[in-house]
């Protein structure tokens, strides 16, 4: 029964929690429970990986050569071979947990899972385990440090996926509720990362009454991988976690273990993305996923190089990531491919791909949507792993030239060179002191051939006007003399680049 003195009173209520002066009090008056002030920067100094790493990420769940079976770490370990073969130093594996049954999605990203679909590896945590726990369908702890061995012996490490995140039925939930804000009718606002929403997953209440016993719990949890041979961490979603956590965890954790890295995947605001790595993180993820054009690639690479960023931020360019299938290489040939590797590669020290869905160029969208079509994260997946290709070839030698020539190893050492047609770019780098030195020409132009005159930066070089310069191309290994400061280059959709050695 509608009672009119009661809904006028309701509304009133409402007016006054929108009110202005309601918002000033707040802003006037802010609660100061977790207020930090610091008079020292921290610095960390680094082992060389966290400036030059190559890293290829793959879903062990679909390691499998046998269509429809849950891969497992022992089919892994054959793969490993491919992945130095083509180059990667850094195997990423998403996170392999007990995957949570409550909520679970199913296949693209749909709110009600159907019998056999294995969910999101990020909801983390059923009645099988937590954070701490392997999935029983990957196979036992025993079998994740031996993948581990195998890798270190090939010269690859594993980089794990550190998600604080649980899943409705993660052990958490009923052994320390007090980490969760509940409601008051006894649930809990799903995740969100707007615009994505993860009905699978309830969020971490990082500013709890017991905030102490979750950050110490949160920290364990890294201890624990690193004793089992991991020593580097790509962090899920960091920018919906308090700065003051991850300056505290990652301090705390290079106090033992000063060679630990630490890559922030944090696609959010600039601001946000420039925060974190003042707070400690090594690496961070990049914008250059989607910056496709001449203007707004030097643009960004010169934000990251030429201003104080250059001083905090390692950059990591990803041309795609199990969430993210850019609108340039849906339905993109393999020239288009080919430029976006060798973009990053040579723009960046740190770079990386999903895999093997780059290379071998599957790229099925959702309709309008920067998603991949039947997405690895709900499903397992099969593939051909001894595919070989153009663009796989060309992959290896180009993390080979990556290898060889310490130009290539940092990114901050750059400078543009002017060319006379925009789907021409072309950069100069240089290592410290000068003994390692490269030119860079990328097509931007996937379909059809460019010619254009680059001009030389002679004096960042240290030659003349009439200088013989001898070059070579690393990918393959050819050799040139160019005359003078300007010269001529033609490129080609299937062979869209060059790297040249400064021989002088």
């Amino acid at each position: 029964i509608f009672d009119p003195a009661k809904g006028k009173a309701d509304k009133e209520a409402v007016n006054q929690a929108v009110s202005e002066s309601l918002k000033s009090i707040f802003e006037k008056y802010p609660q100061k429970i977790l207020a930090n002030t610091s008079k020292e920067l921290g610095v960390y100094v680094d082992r060389k990986k966290a400036l030059f790493s190559t890293w290829y990420e793959f879903f062990p769940r679909s390691s499998s050569e046998k269509q429809g079976k849950h891969g497992t770490f022992k089919e892994c370990i054959p793969l490993l071979n491919r992945v130095a073969e083509m180059g990667f130093d850094t195997l990423y594996f998403p996170p392999v947990h007990p995957i949570g049954e409550v909520n679970r999605k199913g296949k693209n990203n749909t709110t009600t899972a159907q019998k056999g679909d294995v969910g999101s590896c990020w909801g983390i945590g059923s009645k099988s385990g937590g954070h701490k726990d392997i999935h029983p369908d990957l196979g036992t702890l025993d079998d994740f440090k031996e993948l581990v061995q195998k890798a270190k012996e090939l010269d690859i490490e594993i980089a794990m996926d550190y998600a604080l995140q649980a899943a409705p039925d993660h052990p958490w939930v009923k052994e320390h509720s007090s980490w969760f804000k509940w409601r008051p009718d006894g649930t809990v606002q799903y995740a969100e990362n707007p615009p994505k929403k993860y009905q699978d997953i309830l969020p971490i209440y990082f500013e709890s009454e017991d905030f102490k016993g979750l950050w110490n719990e949160c920290l364990d949890i890294l201890y624990f991988w690193i004793d089992c041979g991991v020593n580097i961490f790509r962090v899920d979603n960091p920018h919906t976690k308090p700065f003051y956590f991850w300056n505290w965890i990652i301090d705390e954790v290079k106090k033992k273990h000063p060679d630990i890295i630490f890559l922030a995947e944090a696609f959010t605001r600039p601001k946000i993305m420039q925060q974190l790595a003042k707070q400690g993180y090594t690496q961070s993820y990049t914008y250059f996923t989607w910056r496709d054009n001449k203007h707004e690639l030097i643009e960004y690479v010169e934000q990251l190089t030429k201003t104080e960023q250059s001083e905090y931020m390692r950059p990591n360019f990803w041309p795609n990531t199990p969430d993210i299938n850019p609108f340039h290489l849906q339905g993109a040939n393999e020239p288009k491919h080919i430029q976006r590797y060798v973009l990053a590669a040579t723009l960046s020290s740190n770079l990386g791909i999903y895999g093997p869905v780059f290379e071998q160029m599957i790229s099925d969208a959702l309709p309008g949507k920067e998603e991949y079509l039947n997405s690895e994260k709900f499903q397992v997946q099969h593939y051909e792993w001894g595919l070989e290709n153009w663009l796989i070839k060309l992959i290896s030698g180009i993390n080979n030239a990556r290898k060889e020539h310490e130009a290539l190893q940092q990114t901050n050492n750059i400078r543009f060179c002017h060319i006379d047609n925009d789907q021409l770019i072309a950069f100069y780098k240089w290592n410290d002191d000068k003994t390692s030195e490269v030119l860079v020409i990328i097509s931007l132009d996937h379909h059809h051939a460019q010619r254009g005159t680059v001009q030389l930066p002679i004096q960042e070089m240290g030659i003349g006007h009439d200088h013989q310069l001898k070059i070579k191309d690393v990918v393959p290994d050819i050799e040139y003399t160019w005359n003078g400061e300007w010269n001529f280059v033609e490129l080609h959709p299937n062979m869209p680049f060059h790297i040249f050695e400064i021989i002088k």
